[in-house]
């Protein structure tokens, strides 16, 4: 590998830099997935949503405590500031969560379209690099030629390597915080229709927020 990589000339140090660049991001972005889906608890969710639909505000105040599911904290969200704009409250927690899943997400997608255009760079390179070997020594030295070609190809495989194995995880991703966005948007609506027919009917008295 190391030989394999000297070949290539000094286009794959950004190149190396680049499949680093991927390779940190995909395993934080599986590493978050992987815990945001054990945090997840949809029987909680719908057990929250059962007790809004009662307006039973301090039953879900009781039921939340100690949840990390990000479905749960903009419900919250929505319901501690009832009585002010329940949707622009879920709005802006929606907001940041979306940002977290996002998280270095532009990295990625950077690295996918940066890596090809650096093999192109590095293949521009030994092929330059070819041309002036064989008007140099002519067809004397072909392994010079050669050697150039050669790194011509490594860079373009090198390249097109680290954007082939990492727009599939990014694909993964996108549909993960798509899905996520989804499901917020799901149980955020509910929630509005729950406390629009509340609010036009008696709702429980001495109920405190949560």
């Amino acid at each position: 590998m190391i030989n394999f990589f000297m070949q290539g000339g000094p286009v794959m140090y950004p190149l190396l830099i680049c499949s680093l660049l991927a390779v940190t991001v995909i395993i934080d972005r599986f590493i978050f997935w992987a815990r945001e889906d054990l945090r997840r608890d949809a029987r909680l969710v719908d057990e929250v949503m059962e007790f809004c639909r009662q307006g039973d505000w301090e039953a879900v105040k009781r039921k939340v405590q100690g949840s990390r599911d990000y479905i749960i904290r903009i419900l919250v969200s929505g319901i501690v500031h009832r009585d002010f704009s329940m949707t622009k409250a879920m709005e802006s927690s929606a907001a940041e969560e979306m940002k977290r899943m996002r998280r270095h997400m532009a990295v990625l997608d950077t690295m996918i379209t940066v890596a090809p255009l650096l093999g192109i760079f590095g293949t521009v390179i030994g092929i330059i690099t070819s041309f002036e070997l064989l008007g140099t020594g002519g067809i004397e030295d072909p392994q010079a030629v050669t050697g150039g070609i050669a790194q011509a190809l490594i860079t373009t495989a090198a390249g097109l390597g680290i954007a082939i194995l990492s727009v599939f995880p990014y694909n993964y991703f996108n549909v993960r915080v798509e899905n996520a966005a989804l499901s917020i948007e799901k149980y955020a609506t509910s929630l509005e229709i729950v406390f629009e027919k509340l609010s036009g009917a008696p709702i429980h008295q001495g109920i405190s927020k949560p």
